[in-house]
């Protein structure tokens, strides 16, 4: 029933763009709604996504069918579709228009992604998500960090500041094969952070079967792979990477890593101190004028 063919190469937007002016101003500003806010469509229920854009839960389900599907799981599809068809040209593309002709805008541009991110992460609910995740790590025997690509630097990052603190921790950055030989220790009494988004990729698939199969809980960083995932899933912290359809901006994930460290570190304060005194003191060791270092003048 749905008139939505990814097969078409049509796009959701494009697929809105046509069909708002036969709308109802409801529908239109709903429709416009589903076109911004595709986060929040695919994570959120009716009655969430109608508070959010002002409107009523007939109003969400009446816009998806008016554009042709047959209700919002239907429409979450679409999304998803749409956004795993897209590819960096792509992103970068939609991201540059909504530049328009001024490069000297680009900050504001990118500031306000974030702000948009950021203000997920403020909530009540995000913090009690949080608080959990950080429990779930902190408990853990060892803590693996996985992201590929772009993702798998900043899970590195984590990696090596975890350990800093004295809680073993190891990236699983790699794809393909070599993936395997970071996660072969993995069992029981460990656990997962995963930063991911969607599709699921294979490495993805893997890593959480392995999980699922040696008890080990996953606490998963993003926002549009949980759909698909979420039965093996312990704990959610939906952080986007800005805008769905633009450039993937990852600013506000290395926000959640920063609170994450502070976090870990005031579980146990006194082995946080310890362990980076005694790191401290081993790069002493390698360099003597290691505490020394500044400008000379």
């Amino acid at each position: 029933m749905t008139s939505y063919d990814p097969d078409e190469r049509l796009s959701l937007n494009e697929l809105i763009d046509a069909a708002l002016p036969a709308m109802s101003p409801a529908e239109q500003r709903m429709a416009s709604f589903f076109k911004t806010q595709k986060q929040a469509v695919l994570l959120s229920s009716a009655a969430e996504i109608s508070a959010k854009a002002g409107t009523s839960d007939a109003t969400v389900v009446r816009t998806a069918r008016t554009l042709g599907f047959d209700g919002l799981a239907d429409l979450r599809e679409a999304i998803l579709a749409d956004l795993t068809a897209s590819g960096p040209e792509s992103r970068l593309s939609r991201t540059l228009e909504d530049l328009g002709q001024d490069p000297g805008s680009a900050l504001g541009l990118v500031l306000r992604a974030h702000r948009e991110s950021l203000e997920v992460m403020s909530s009540s609910a995000f913090a009690d998500a949080f608080a959990k995740a950080v429990k779930i790590l902190f408990s853990a025997r060892r803590r693996f960090l996985f992201g590929i690509g772009p993702s798998g630097s900043v899970a590195e990052y984590a990696s090596l500041q975890f350990n800093r603190l004295g809680l073993p921790t190891s990236a699983l950055s790699n794809s393909g094969i070599g993936l395997a030989d970071q996660m072969i220790s993995m069992e029981k009494g460990d656990a997962i952070m995963m930063i991911a988004h969607a599709p699921v990729y294979r490495e993805v698939t893997v890593v959480l079967e392995h999980a699922q199969a040696h008890g080990v809980p996953v606490v998963l960083v993003g926002d549009s792979l949980f759909p698909h995932v979420s039965d093996q899933i312990t704990e959610l912290l939906p952080v986007s990477r800005g805008r769905a359809d633009n450039l993937s901006m990852h600013g506000a994930t290395i926000v959640l890593v920063e609170a994450m460290i502070v976090a870990l570190a005031a579980e146990d304060r006194e082995a946080a101190l310890l362990s980076l005194a005694k790191f401290g003191a081993l790069r002493g060791a390698i360099d003597k004028h290691w505490l020394k270092r500044g400008v000379k003048k």
